[in-house]
Formats: C-alpha cells, structure tokens, sequence
C-alpha cells in the first residue's frame, strides 16, 4: 500500500453511449484523511467513486486503491456504503451487521458482538435486535452504514451517505465518520450538501459535468472569493452611501441594519478613518470570509446546490 495515498486516480473518462459522464478526472486522497466529492446531482460523483472501487472500468485512465491497480484486489479492506440503499427486511438489525461484515471476510461471532458494540456506540443500543422493517429510514440507514465499518476497514467510501437524514442521524453519522478517522481509517464520501463537507472534509474535490472543477482544502475553495465586510454605524443615514464603496448593500431601511461590502483591496482602516471622521462612528464590525456554498457556487457555475 502507497503510504502517502489511499485512492488515486487520473484521467478517469467513462462514457455512457456517446455521453461523457466522467471526462478526465484526476483524484489524490491522502492516507487517514477524510476526503469529500462535490458536485450537483448528475455531476457524475457516483461513477467516479464506481470506477475508483473497481465496480465499473473505467474506459480510459489509470486507478489505484491501497495499492492496488486492480481495486477489487483491496475489497476485503474496504467498507462501502451505495447510494442506493438495501438491507434485508426480516434480517435483525445486529446480525444484518454482522452479514455485511462476513462478506468481507469477518467472522460471525466477531461480527455480531462488534455489531452490539458499534450500535450502543452510535445511540442505537436499543434497536439491536429490532428487524430493519421496524426501523425507520434513517436508523436503518445508520445500521448499513455501521455493517460496512464492521470489519474495521483501511478505506470507507460513502455515497451521499448524508440524503434524507433528518437532522439528529446527520450529527449521528458525522460523529461516525470521524470516530473511524481517529481509528485510523481514510474517508472519501460525495455529496451535493456542503455544510457537512465543509466540518469534516481535510480535502475535497469539486466535480460538475463529468470534469474536475478544484481540488484542494474548504480553506483553498473559500479563499477564492474575496472578504466581505459587515458595518453598522451609530446611526443611520443614507448619505453613508457616499462614503461606502459602491458595492455595498444595505440591510434594512437606510442601513439601520447594517451594511454588507466587498473588502477593498486598500483594507478596512482608512475606510473606517473616513466614516469616523464624518461622524458616522462604528456600532458594529466584522469581516468574514465566503463559506464553502458560496465557493462551490461560483466554481460551478450557479449549478443546483444545497447549503
């Protein structure tokens, strides 16, 4: 195994008819990261991860996983959670987790008492001998996910393991995702909905229309858009206007909210000697970066994403 990287992939081109769905992907996931896959519906997220798994070829380019030019060679050191969901219905929640985890290779007595373990653990003790038709979406959602971490794999893929979650599964399967990092284990999950990417990726990958659009840190992405300064003055006047740079916005009549602009290039302080020195005053200041929706926004190009 590659010590420096669990997956990495380049020119990854998949065609589906005379449609390229993936064209010319280039991925690197450092070892022990968590590593996001961004992009809108349809931007091609699932394919890739598909191809780096080995579960489709790919039709031109050159992949790796834990060493492996072959991926389905590591399968047994992989935990994989598809996009499209499935446990067996009759099946106990403990021992559908222990099935998952002796197809790859775990035994079932090990499975089974790993299974009690990692449900207690993910607040879901008292649905371990439930079947899956009694759990609700999201719970039994959360137990698939725990039978691909089972067997303590070296790689978990997850595919938009966070769509339609409420809100409490959501923290729940965060809390997961960085128990198994702490463990020692790499990450690479996609998503369309960036605040989860943006607590948890160390790096992430923006694909829209089959092609890589960034790669690099949610600090990398943020910082390429510019500050934004948020003022509110002692008291409001729209002849501030003015004064202010000519993007700014007001929030609320005449800015008795505040005003939003641009940082300019000269910084903050000799526009702040200026609204001083007309007596405006400062009640309120701050300046803030763009977070990662905004980012992702303007790199794809306004294509549909959730916050």
């Amino acid at each position: 195994m590659d010590e420096k990287w669990a997956v990495s992939a380049s020119g990854l081109v998949k065609m589906f008819g005379d449609r390229r769905v993936v064209d010319g992907v280039d991925i690197a996931v450092p070892t022990g990261s968590i590593y996001g896959v961004l992009g809108p519906n349809g931007a091609g997220k699932t394919t890739t991860l598909r191809m780096l798994l080995g579960i489709i070829e790919p039709d031109f380019g050159h992949r790796s996983l834990l060493g492996h030019d072959r991926p389905r060679d590591a399968s047994d050191r992989v935990g994989y959670l598809p996009e499209e969901r499935g446990l067996y219905p009759a099946m106990k929640a403990r021992e559908a987790i222990a099935f998952m985890g002796a197809l790859r290779g775990l035994d079932w007595k090990t499975g089974r008492a790993r299974a009690v373990t990692l449900m207690e653990g993910a607040g879901l003790g008292h649905a371990v001998d439930e079947k899956i038709r009694k759990l609700s979406k999201g719970m039994a959602q959360l137990v698939q996910l725990l039978g691909s971490v089972v067997h303590q794999p070296d790689l978990l893929v997850l595919d938009e393991p966070f769509s339609g979650l409420d809100p409490v599964n959501q923290e729940r399967l965060e809390k997961l995702i960085l128990v198994e990092r702490d463990r020692g284990a790499t990450i690479l999950f996609s998503t369309h909905i960036m605040s989860h990417a943006e607590r948890l990726c160390d790096r992430l990958a923006i694909i829209a229309g089959g092609k890589r659009r960034f790669e690099g840190t949610v600090d990398d992405a943020r910082g390429m858009l510019p500050q934004r300064v948020r003022y509110t003055p002692h008291r409001p006047d729209p002849a501030i206007r003015g004064i202010l740079p000519g993007d700014a916005v007001a929030d609320g009549p005449v800015g008795a909210g505040g005003w939003s602009f641009q940082l300019p290039g000269e910084g903050i302080e000799a526009l702040l000697v200026r609204l001083i020195d007309a007596g405006y005053g400062i009640s309120g200041l701050s300046i803030e970066r763009p977070g990662l929706h905004e980012a992702f926004v303007r790199i794809v190009g306004g294509q549909d994403v959730q916050p």
